[in-house]
C-alpha cells in the first residue's frame, strides 16, 4: 500500500446551520499547517459526510459544531463510518463549543473536542500525536 505524503482531513458542517467561517478558518489554518484538506461545505448530512471520507480516503473527520444540540449528527457520523468499516478515522468537533458542552460531544463519539479559544495549533498537534500513535505516520 502507497504511504499518503500527508494527513488528509476532511471538514464538515453537519446540520442546517448557515455559518461557515470558523469552519473555513480551520480548513485554512490546517492547510497551512501541512495537511490536505478537503472541505465539504454547509448543510451536509451524516450520510454526505461520511461518502465524502470514503472518496477522500481521510485519516481524519472534522465536525464544525455550535454545541452539544448536534451531538446526535456526531453520532450518527461516527456509526455510519463503523458500518463501512472504517475504524481508524479520527472523528472530532470543533466550533463555538462551549466547554461544559464538551462531555456530551465525547460521549456522543467525538474523540476530541476543540471549543472556543482552541487554536489550529492545538487541533494539528492532536492531530500528529493521535495519527503517529495509530501508525499512520
Amino acid at each position: 500500500m502507497e504511504r499518503k505524503l500527508k494527513m488528509r482531513v476532511l471538514i464538515a458542517k453537519p446540520g442546517l446551520g448557515g455559518h461557515d467561517r470558523r469552519a473555513k478558518q480551520i480548513a485554512q489554518g490546517l492547510k497551512e499547517q501541512g495537511f490536505e484538506v478537503v472541505f465539504t461545505g454547509l448543510r451536509q448530512t451524516p450520510s454526505q459526510i461520511v461518502d465524502a471520507a470514503l472518496l477522500h480516503e481521510v485519516d481524519a473527520v472534522g465536525l464544525s459544531l455550535p454545541d452539544s444540540a448536534q451531538a446526535d449528527l456526531a453520532k450518527q457520523v461516527q456509526a455510519l463510518l463503523q458500518s463501512q468499516g472504517i475504524m481508524d478515522v479520527v472523528l472530532l468537533g470543533f466550533g463555538s463549543i462551549r466547554e461544559e458542552d464538551v462531555p456530551a460531544l465525547r460521549q456522543a463519539g467525538l474523540e476530541a473536542v476543540f471549543p472556543v479559544g482552541a487554536s489550529v495549533d492545538d487541533m494539528a498537534d492532536f492531530l500528529r500525536r493521535r495519527c503517529a500513535m495509530s501508525g499512520s505516520y
